[in-house]
């Protein structure tokens, strides 16, 4: 079977179910786009891994990069290999002394270890048939994006004095709050750039 690469394009909280996000993977070189229900601590996981933020103990998807690079395995590829009644099934392509083993993991984990390794993501045709829904594009390109979360009101962040959202930063950043960590991060970064 041929095998479609795919990257991660947004993870966004759930309006319909409180404690689980929506992580979006995109087509390559196409327009489909597929949704993936995972839970808030892999959503967490994979969000700390995409913005390159260091938490202050490894978060267990660190804990098993960290041991497969010391016993020497390389993961080569994510693949997202099935589904069945709505569940997402993935392995990992993992290499060992030139020999290939493929490990059974659930999509959400195995897309946290992808980010991780900066190894590829790859489905196949009939899952992306299957659950992928075609982006519309109206002449914009859409750019990799982190989406705010629905439900609660979020403080405005444009309220806060600069050394005041340095305070906060450091103080999500204690409480393991990486979401909300990143979206203060941008705002500081916006604002230290003059946009």
């Amino acid at each position: 079977m041929k095998k479609i690469e795919l990257e991660i394009v947004a993870i966004s909280h759930t309006a319909t179910q409180s404690q689980n996000y929506a992580l979006v993977l995109g087509e390559m070189k196409g327009v489909r786009r597929l949704p993936i229900v995972i839970g808030g601590f892999e959503a967490q996981s994979i969000a700390v891994a995409m913005e390159r933020m260091s938490p202050p103990r490894p978060l267990t998807h660190d804990l098993m990069r960290n041991v497969l690079s010391t016993f020497e395995v390389e993961l080569k590829e994510v693949i997202i290999s099935n589904l069945l009644d709505g569940v997402f099934y993935a392995r990992l392509v993992c290499i060992r002394n030139g020999e290939v083993v493929e490990i059974d993991s659930r999509t959400s984990d195995a897309l946290a270890l992808a980010v991780r390794f900066d190894c590829p993501i790859y489905s196949y045709e009939f899952i992306l048939e299957a659950a992928g829904v075609v982006l519309e594009t109206h002449g914009e390109e859409e750019a990799p994006r982190r989406q705010q979360r629905k439900g609660k009101e979020e403080p405005s962040l444009s309220e806060y004095e600069l050394d005041n959202l340095k305070e906060k930063l450091d103080e999500v950043l204690k409480n393991e709050n990486y979401e909300e960590a990143a979206r203060i991060r941008d705002e500081i970064s916006r604002r230290e750039s003059g946009n």
